[in-house]
């Protein structure tokens, strides 16, 4: 018998930009293998579930896969298009030896959105991020190539990734930014605060990633073995010496969510929904029956005090361990 699913009813703006978006949104990186292997059936699947369960928002990344996630998603959402807030990002590229770098400069800005537009069969890009902060480039003249693109129509706004709150103001000067993507879960949220302070100052929307901690927060992971050969067995938090530790803050979630009915995930999303409009997750699933359970937490409703119960029982900082492997982390909040 095929699943029923619940509908997504409740929606919000896009910071400054004209964007509506569903108040969950769905990320698509998991689709190109990077928490192991998914059929390109199956995420599409997925996706067009989303979309006829009203979410309407969807994010990829020209590094998933390589553009392989860009390709995938533009297939699935085809004559759809008008369906869909659609955002990717760019900014990685691969140097002389594999090893993956970081470009900012405007002609490759120019380059990477018309790649993407070509994998994704669309004229234009509805949220287009710079994926991560190129340290050799002042980001003006990286978000005054994002602002040409406005300016040609193929893309209608602009946001960034992973960038720290001094960049935030400095690119939003020069160009209104849409959204920041970061980091943001129960598990993680030092920078994330810090962050979100400063987008809330500027009328800038936040979108969530990883909102269910890369997977501790959903339930399905019980020892490090489970997530070995996929990419989170390179990241610190999911080491031996830190899984445990990490493991029992998650298993508080697990306990306040079997007393309150609902399931450890959607107790997170939840939460961080409960944070306000301007805060958007886009946790990414492979599977359509962990989507439905994903939009369910939606009708979790949080009062004050169970908010600042979660917030007391995960404290800040408390997970152990680095949220990227050291390369990574070089790139990551600049």
């Amino acid at each position: 018998m095929a699943q029923s699913s619940p509908a997504v009813t409740r929606f919000h703006r896009l910071g400054g930009s004209g964007l509506t978006v569903s108040a969950l949104g769905l990320g698509c990186m998991s689709f190109s293998g990077v928490y192991g292997a998914c059929e390109d059936a199956d995420g599409a699947a997925v996706i067009k579930a989303a979309l006829d369960a009203g979410i309407n928002f969807l994010d990829t990344a020209d590094i998933y896969g390589w553009g392989h996630n860009e390709t995938l998603v533009g297939a699935a959402i085809a004559g759809r298009r008008d369906e869909v807030v659609l955002a990717t990002k760019f900014g990685h590229v691969r140097g002389p030896g594999g090893e993956i770098r970081v470009n900012g400069r405007p002609d490759y800005v120019f380059k990477a959105c018309d790649a993407s537009l070509t994998r994704l069969k669309a004229d234009h890009i509805d949220l287009y991020y710079q994926h991560r902060v190129d340290p050799q480039v002042p980001i003006d003249e990286t978000v005054d190539a994002m602002a040409e693109l406005i300016a040609k129509g193929k893309v209608r706004a602009i946001g960034l990734s992973e960038a720290k709150p001094e960049t935030i103001r400095r690119a939003h000067r020069i160009h209104p930014l849409a959204a920041v993507q970061m980091e943001y879960s129960l598990l993680y949220r030092a920078e994330a605060e810090e962050v979100l302070a400063t987008t809330r100052e500027l009328g800038v929307a936040f979108v969530a990633y990883s909102p269910l901690g890369r997977g501790l927060l959903g339930g399905a992971i019980r020892s490090a073995a489970d997530v070995a050969g996929d990419r989170r067995g390179e990241h610190p938090r999911f080491a031996p010496e830190n899984f445990s530790h990490n493991r029992r803050l998650a298993e508080r979630v697990a306990a306040m969510a079997e007393a309150k009915g609902c399931t450890t995930a959607q107790l997170a999303l939840a939460f961080l929904m409960s944070q306000g409009e301007d805060v958007t997750p886009i946790p990414g699933t492979t599977k359509t029956s962990r989507l439905f359970e994903n939009i369910g937490a939606l009708a979790v409703k949080l009062d004050a005090g169970e908010l600042e119960e979660l917030s007391t029982m995960i404290p800040n900082n408390a997970a152990a361990g680095e949220r990227y492997p050291e390369a990574a982390l070089k790139n990551a909040y600049l």
